[in-house]
């Protein structure tokens, strides 16, 4: 099979996704991906009219976000009209699924130059927009899978690896630290592009505005549970509540322990990202100079009560189809929607801690659904080149018990 080269990798700063509080919140989300495609397309200095395709991972897929904006924010690119655009939604793994995607159109021999991108303004289409409830409410589906939200997921899980509350909000406090380390010594710089105004012109955002650099131990441990109040909501067909649903399921554990809160938990923020995949044909006729190539993808799905845990086997199936082990990879990118996903999958494989996600992650910059694993996959990349690296994987847990993975190595 042909080597899918990774030419370049850009995404907008995150913004908080509340309506009027952040930068980005008067910004469509068309318009969002629109400067995110002619900046990648400006600083890989390729032709748009070159690229077959371009896949877009998105999750809530209504409003400002339907209509297939994949395309629409090709046409307001003002790309080439021949250039086509697809929307995916894979939940929270889309950016990544985008990018895989577009890199087995290349390696397939299908396809010679393909965008991997994704989009999220949680301000502007919030999560749930989709009235699907996660599960469409197919009420024989229930009966067989009866899911609940993630947060109680999360902290099932936290009770099932006896995570204590102190730990989960000292992986949080690392988030913040590292990102703020990260973002004084400008190790954001090479990916990130200023939002402007698409109307004036004027810098809307520069930088990551999610993060809270001043957060101490004492003020997450002063946080409340944030899905103690969901998991006691009746919503069985007998008057169940989430949390007896979940531990029909798991009875051992007899209870939940609420743990995870606002502090511990990933941000809700708006944002952009896309990665400019290409063929190796493409990169030696036009003399690019890729920053690295696909070494293997995996897809791996479990239980969707507990939702969150596929990580790990994901990984570890991306892992033999690169014929790694765990200990190979100089760099981890675990996505942080809950503090206890990146601690369990960092149990489970063996991980060395320091090796996973150096800069924070999505605690503390926070996670704008559809777009953020095209942005992890361009930090380690980002990080690999600054540390002088080689290989990383790249992985996020999924609603409905699915994860996504891919191993990248620099060239």
């Amino acid at each position: 099979m042909a080597d899918a080269y990774i030419i370049d990798a850009v995404r907008t700063p995150r913004g908080r996704g509340k309506k009027g509080k952040g930068a980005l919140t008067e910004i469509h989300p068309q318009e969002l991906l629109a400067q995110t495609l002619r900046e990648l397309a400006r600083r890989a200095e390729i032709d748009p009219a070159d690229v077959d395709d371009v896949v877009v991972g998105v999750v809530s897929q209504v409003g400002e976000q339907a209509s297939n904006i994949a395309r629409n924010a090709v046409l307001a690119a003002d790309w080439p009209l021949h250039v086509g655009g697809v929307s995916l939604n894979r939940y929270c793994g889309s950016g990544l699924q985008a990018v895989n995607f577009a890199a087995m159109g290349v390696m397939s021999g299908a396809q010679d130059v393909v965008v991997g991108a994704g989009v999220e303004s949680m301000s502007r289409v919030p999560m749930g927009s989709d009235g699907g409830e996660g599960d469409g409410m197919n009420q024989h589906l229930r009966r067989k899978h009866a899911q609940v939200p993630q947060g109680i997921s999360a902290d099932l899980i936290a009770t099932m690896e006896g995570f204590t509350r102190q730990e989960l909000d000292a992986f949080a406090l690392r988030s913040q630290r590292l990102t703020a380390d990260a973002q004084r010594e400008g190790r954001f710089s090479r990916a990130l592009f200023a939002v402007r105004d698409p109307e004036t012109g004027a810098v809307a955002l520069e930088q990551d505005e999610f993060p809270r650099p001043e957060t101490t131990m004492a003020a997450l441990a002063g946080l409340p549970a944030a899905f103690q109040g969901a998991g006691a909501t009746p919503a069985g067909p007998n008057g169940e509540t989430l949390d007896e649903i979940a531990l029909a399921r798991f009875p051992r554990e007899g209870g939940i322990q609420h743990l995870h809160t606002a502090g511990n938990s990933s941000g809700i923020v708006d944002g952009a990202a896309a990665v400019l995949l290409a063929s190796d044909a493409y990169v030696r006729e036009h003399g690019l100079k890729p920053r690295a190539r696909i070494r293997s993808m995996s897809i791996f799905a479990e239980d969707p009560v507990i939702m969150l845990t596929a990580p790990a086997e994901t990984a570890r199936k991306a892992l033999r189809k690169a014929g790694m082990q765990a200990a190979d990879m100089d760099l981890w990118e675990i996505n942080e929607a809950f503090a206890a996903v990146p601690l369990q999958t960092i149990r489970r494989l063996h991980i060395d801690p320091e090796r996973v996600n150096v800069n924070g992650g999505s605690i503390a910059l926070g996670h704008p659904l559809g777009a953020t694993g095209a942005m992890l996959l361009g930090t380690a990349l980002d990080e690999l080149e600054r540390r002088g690296l080689a290989t990383a994987l790249v992985t996020l847990c999924i609603a409905g018990g699915q994860g996504v993975a891919t191993v990248i190595e620099r060239v």
